[in-house]
């Protein structure tokens, strides 16, 4: 895994930051916006960077929140190629979700059984129920709590 020079590396957590700020006011189109600035930083290959595994993750979040799926898919897919991202829970919930309102239902019962398994059943904890109830109907073998069950503590 490849890591970023000071200067670059300051500079896109800087723009991330800002996108953090802009999606907790709850401005995904504008997150978005810094997450692609600070995207466009990473040198070619950009998959291989460290940092391209949590803006792409950012992008694709922002993208859900958004009820943007399609472009939540994009990014999330190609997080998948970047290091550290296959078996991170939150990136798995996401693609999931972004799956599932796509109506891609087997690839979104995969990825949301990953994040499960990854981070149990308090990964779907502030998510729509949806999500649980679906991967209920799809699982066999194992007792999903109603969402309303699950514990943040």
């Amino acid at each position: 895994m490849a890591e970023l020079d000071d200067t670059l590396d300051q500079q896109i957590n800087q723009l991330c930051a800002r996108g953090d700020e802009l999606a907790e006011e709850e401005k995904f189109a504008e997150a978005v916006a810094e997450y692609d600035r600070a995207w466009a930083l990473l040198p070619e290959p950009k998959q291989q960077w460290n940092a391209a595994t949590w803006i792409l993750a950012a992008i694709g979040d922002a993208h859900v929140l958004r009820g943007d799926f399609a472009g939540a898919h994009n990014a999330l897919s190609a997080a998948m190629h970047c290091p550290d991202a296959i078996g991170n829970p939150f990136i798995h919930l996401r693609l999931g979700q972004a799956q599932f309102e796509l109506g891609n239902l087997d690839r979104a019962a995969d990825e949301l059984m990953r994040a499960y398994m990854g981070a149990g059943p308090e990964i779907f904890a502030m998510e729509d129920e949806k999500y649980l109830q679906f991967l209920a109907t799809r699982a066999q073998g194992i007792e999903f709590p109603d969402a309303a069950e699950v514990d943040l503590d």
